[in-house]
């Protein structure tokens, strides 16, 4: 099946929304929204790196490499010159709201609690000892498990139940926001050559399409390759499933402006100085071939 370009898969879903009965939310700006999406790309076709405006990769690469090492406070994203969490943080350190008063104490938190990486590197598991009746801490590296399951059974039962998640039940009121982008799933297939090829599924319960999609995309696009260059095995299909999938009110005008553009030939994204995805940096990509149309801003709502 060919697939349309990033961009204008962007552009109908987007055009979708707009056309649907605007609705409430715990942020105070409503939405347009609908439910049940799919993005759908082959890398084969370059990069999906949204052309309609300019995207910083910089910024999503940090925060990937912040996600992959499970680090989880401001100051571990700041120095990646990555600032996209900075308006959130552990609700146990301080609840949330979206007062001015909250937001300033919420900025200045550092501590972001058991958000993505940390719950792909470090899920806390529990055991009963028998002998005691004591309860004793454990920890699951998923992300871990789940390259060593491409490296050694890809396709035997564990192949097709290679899942790592960041919706923690227990954790939830531990996180900085609970987690939108929930799962993802690798999958592996054989081409016509007999060559393994790694695909990607990311599960979202909760879509801001004009400004977080365009970074989820990019950002499960480049995990993918980073884990396909691990595991030495070619980059297929990235797909998303996208649940409560909205544009808020306050980005009708630029979503509007985004969508009259005219999409640009899709980049080349190549890992560069690779020993492991462990000691993989966000600097450690080169780009090639990206042009795009001018940034567009769009406010975060809180």
């Amino acid at each position: 099946m060919k697939n349309k370009h990033i961009d204008v898969q962007y552009a109908d879903l987007v055009k979708e929304i707009l056309a649907a009965p605007k609705k409430e939310n715990r942020t105070g700006i409503s939405t347009y929204a609908i439910a049940c999406w799919n993005i759908r790309h082959d890398m084969a076709d370059g990069f999906p790196l949204l052309t309609t405006k300019k995207m910083g990769m910089k910024t999503i690469a940090a925060e990937l490499e912040c996600f992959i090492k499970g680090l989880n406070t401001k100051k571990e994203f700041h120095e990646r010159n990555c600032h996209i969490w900075d308006e959130w943080c552990n609700p146990q350190k301080v609840p949330y709201g979206n007062d001015a008063e909250t937001k300033a104490k919420m900025m200045a938190e550092d501590d972001l609690g058991r958000i993505y990486g940390t719950q792909w590197r470090d899920w806390k598991t529990y055991e009963k000892d028998e002998a005691t009746g004591l309860y004793k801490q454990g920890s699951i590296d998923q992300l871990k498990n789940a390259i060593d399951i491409l490296k050694n059974d890809p396709f035997g039962s564990p192949g097709r139940r290679n899942i790592v998640a960041a919706w923690n039940p227990a954790e939830l009121k531990q996180m900085a926001l609970p987690p939108c982008h929930y799962d993802f799933q690798l999958i592996v297939t054989l081409n016509h050559q007999g060559e393994k090829v790694l695909n990607l599924k990311w599960d979202q319960r909760s879509v801001d399409t004009m400004l977080g999609l365009p970074f989820n995309i990019a950002s499960y696009a480049l995990l993918l390759l980073v884990i396909a260059k691990e595991v030495a095995m070619i980059p297929g299909i990235l797909m998303g499933t996208l649940g409560d999938t909205h544009v808020y009110e306050n980005h009708l005008t630029g979503a509007q402006e985004q969508i009259s553009r005219e999409p640009k030939s899709l980049p080349k994204i190549e890992i560069t100085n690779f020993t492991s995805i462990w000691d993989w940096k966000y600097t450690d990509f080169e780009m090639t071939g990206y042009e795009s149309h001018p940034k567009i801003d769009f406010e975060i709502a809180v």
